[in-house]
């Protein structure tokens, strides 16, 4: 099959609005066929199944958030402040592209093992590279476990991007401002990479 096929593209771009403007629920290829102007069965001729197409789409929201991680700069940064960046552009995406962040960490409806035949990289290998980074950034800061440690950030960050999208947070904080997620970032970071060196 052709990865790089303008229509598949299309076919792409248009679930990735649909995502981004209705959840993942609203994604079909029916839908998505008649949004991009195509037959019906159009979409099967690149994805033969409905995961196919949502995990298309996930690579995309993955592809996004790699850009906003490089986007932060801080390449010369010291470690600590690295996964700061990295940190705060993961929930701040959570916070801005809700539909899509939703879709991107359902593994149970995504291709993320390979187990279905694809024609393009599989979802885990969007992923996994991410949570590299995290693992040696980490390792960097000193963490005795290091993948338990990036592990047990990721968790708590993703936890309080949900919270606080939920308004959860927010309610028990008395505090609706974007600080107070900044707050709770750099206590998250506290948490698991120790208190910053003074």
């Amino acid at each position: 099959m052709e990865s790089g096929s303008p229509l598949r593209e299309r076919l792409i771009d248009v679930g990735v609005e649909l995502v981004t403007a209705e959840g993942s629920g609203a994604v079909g290829l029916r839908e998505i066929a008649r949004r991009a102007g195509v037959s019906h069965g159009a979409p099967r001729r690149y994805f033969p199944t409905h995961r196919a197409l949502l995990s298309a789409i996930a690579r995309r929201g993955f592809a996004d958030l790699g850009a906003r991680f490089a986007a932060g700069g801080a390449e010369d940064a010291a470690p600590r402040e690295r996964v700061r960046v990295l940190a705060t552009a993961y929930v701040g995406y959570a916070l801005e592209q809700r539909g899509m962040f939703e879709l991107m960490f359902r593994h149970d409806l995504l291709d993320s093992t390979g187990d279905e035949p694809s024609d393009g990289p599989r979802l885990r290998e969007s992923t996994l590279p991410l949570f590299a980074l995290l693992v040696g950034l980490a390792s960097r800061c000193g963490a005795r476990e290091p993948e338990v440690t990036a592990a047990a950030l990721w968790a708590n960050l993703h936890g309080l991007a949900q919270l606080w999208a939920s308004g959860s947070l927010p309610l028990v904080l008395e505090d609706g401002a974007r600080a107070g997620v900044d707050r709770l970032v750099g206590a998250a970071l506290d948490a698991h990479l120790g208190p910053e060196p003074a």
